[in-house]
């Protein structure tokens, strides 16, 4: 994000039109100053100054201040990439579908808002202020875009320490293995990849943390999630400032768990559901995190760790005889296209399961390419070339699909991936809230076990499988849940507990249920605000491209 100025606008503002549903738009300037003239939130034409930039590549949109304090992200973007790559033009984020001035998805309605869709990503320090009694935003940052702090923390005491460093009297300088800074992101440190001679597997020398700091912190803006509290800190769960919900839901997810096409490609839940996650790689193996970029071209960033001689072989991509063949990321992360021009990648590292395709109706990587062949000619080749074991990490498509559909068998296979201790967390904590429906007393130990999975993830979804049992029933397992160490969790153990009147609340719990139900003040309605919008984006059963943009 940046303030509008002739440095950072790079689209045309040159008496620039742009025309969709009737509605022609003009981009100009005026005394050095950037306009654009388009439907109001009344749906008649009027001129509004752009007041910040957002975004350099491969799109530019750009951000209106109202005098309520919101600011809203223009749906017309601008197409930054080169000329031959159909770029230096005006695009409509929502192109196949009519947006009109009442619809939420205009870009003055809620679903198009910065202060609380996009602004805790794309810069530092927000705090939103709003005032629910007068309906308007204050919203403050310390830095406009993404800086230091917005990954590392609050930098006072890193500058303190980094001061006394400077000092020539010893006894001035400060001993601090942290460096002043609230965590520090040490995943890596000291691990050692190598061939188990046995297995011919890579493994790690040192053996996998559960809570991954660097995964958690990049979490915090490459995740689907609700804010619950503006108070985070690096290297902490990311549950514990923010709702993940049933983080595998149908709305979002297919049964084997990628992405459907009418989300955002946001990659936490999916690299968790990786057997690249579960074997310890974390994002910085594989991107620089300071510029975004891989650490590597293409296949060299996967070859850092497979050997060449195997896995970039001919015999491996079974190509041989296609000039440019597929590599590893074609194959195991296909891209999807999200707001017109912007590609991404799948980040749950799949072997591609064209059976599952013939089976349940999901995608797979080898159709995205043969588009002009069945999903059964896809499966046969990968039998023929693989064999018929070959199944991959993520084993719990079956599952999800019987759930949905309602197959007599959901609650015997929801209940295996719920207990499968190499099922990823995020499956496991998806299996249990989706057991909601099946809840009994034969299978009330699977929430037991769930409320104390170290997990916090599953511990939520375990809870989520309990969201139907009267309150009453529910006090004497979630009781201990409300001085939960992770608040997201305590903020699910009150919200299922809410319906039980103070004076019925057991005497010794009244306090750690009003400690654990205490938000700080502005914080309330931003949540409510948050779940809300969610709520509605999951029923409005969005079309390919209709996704909020930055929520």
């Amino acid at each position: 994000m940046d303030h509008a100025t002739e440095k950072t606008v790079l689209g045309d503002f040159n008496e620039a039109t742009f025309e969709k549903d009737g509605v022609r738009s003009r981009f100009f300037r005026s005394d050095g100053r950037f306009f654009v003239e388009t439907d109001g939130p009344d749906g008649k034409l009027a001129s509004f100054q752009v007041k910040y930039t957002f975004g350099i590549d491969p799109l530019q949109q750009y951000l209106i201040e109202f005098p309520d304090g919101r600011i809203q992200a223009l749906s017309i973007a601008w197409d930054s990439r080169p000329n031959d790559k159909g770029g230096q033009r005006w695009l409509h984020l929502y192109p196949n579908e009519p947006i009109k001035h009442d619809d939420v998805l205009h870009w003055t309605k809620l679903n198009q808002n910065w202060n609380f869709m996009c602004s805790e990503c794309h810069s530092t320090g927000v705090r939103k202020n709003y005032d629910a009694v007068s309906d308007r935003y204050a919203t403050t940052w310390s830095e406009i875009s993404v800086g230091c702090e917005a990954c590392h923390g609050q930098g006072s005491r890193h500058v303190a320490w980094a001061r006394s460093q400077q000092s020539w009297l010893p006894f001035n300088r400060r001993e601090d293995r942290t460096k002043g800074l609230p965590a520090l992101f040490n995943d890596r440190q000291g691990v050692v990849w190598s061939h188990s001679p046995r297995s011919g597997e890579l493994q790690r020398n040192l053996p996998v943390n559960l809570l991954r700091t660097e995964v958690e912190t990049c979490g915090r803006c490459h995740a689907r999630r609700a804010e619950i509290s503006e108070d985070w800190l690096p290297g902490r769960w990311l549950s514990d400032t923010h709702a993940i919900g049933s983080p595998m839901g149908r709305e979002v997810y297919w049964a084997d768990g990628q992405i459907r096409d009418v989300e955002e490609s946001y990659n936490y839940v999916p690299f968790k559901q990786s057997k690249m996650f579960a074997a310890g790689v974390t994002c910085s193996d594989c991107h620089n995190p300071h510029s975004g970029k891989l650490q590597a071209n293409n296949s060299g960033v996967c070859l850092q760790c497979h050997a060449s001689e195997t896995y970039a072989s001919a015999k491996h991509a079974h190509h041989e005889q296609v000039s440019a063949g597929p590599n590893c990321i074609s194959c195991h992360m296909p891209a999807r296209t999200y707001m017109v021009v912007d590609p991404r990648h799948d980040h749950s590292m799949r072997i591609p399961r064209p059976d599952l395709s013939v089976k349940l109706g999901t995608p797979n990587a080898c159709n995205y390419c043969h588009t002009d062949k069945p999903a059964q000619w896809a499966a046969d080749s990968i039998e023929r070339w693989f064999g018929p074991a070959r199944k991959g990490f993520q084993t719990y498509a079956g599952a999800f699909q019987a759930a949905s559909s309602g197959q007599a068998d959901a609650e015997k296979l929801l209940a295996f991936v719920a207990t499968d201790g190499n099922a990823p967390g995020v499956a496991r904590a998806s299996a249990l809230a989706a057991l909601a429906p099946y809840v009994s007393t034969a299978n009330a130990d699977l929430a037991r076990r769930g409320l104390s999975d170290p997990d916090p993830m599953v511990r939520i979804g375990a809870m989520n499988m309990l969201s139907h049992v009267p309150a009453a029933q529910l006090w004497p397992l979630l009781a201990p849940l409300l001085s939960d160490p992770v608040r997201g969790v305590r903020t699910q153990a009150v919200s299922l507990l809410a319906a039980i009147p103070t004076a019925s609340q057991p005497q010794a719990d009244r306090e750690r249920f009003e400690s654990a139900a205490t938000m700080p003040t502005g914080q309330k309605t931003v949540l409510r605000l948050r779940i809300s919008m969610q709520d509605a984006v999951c029923a409005r059963k969005l079309r390919p491209n209709t996704k909020p943009r930055c929520g």
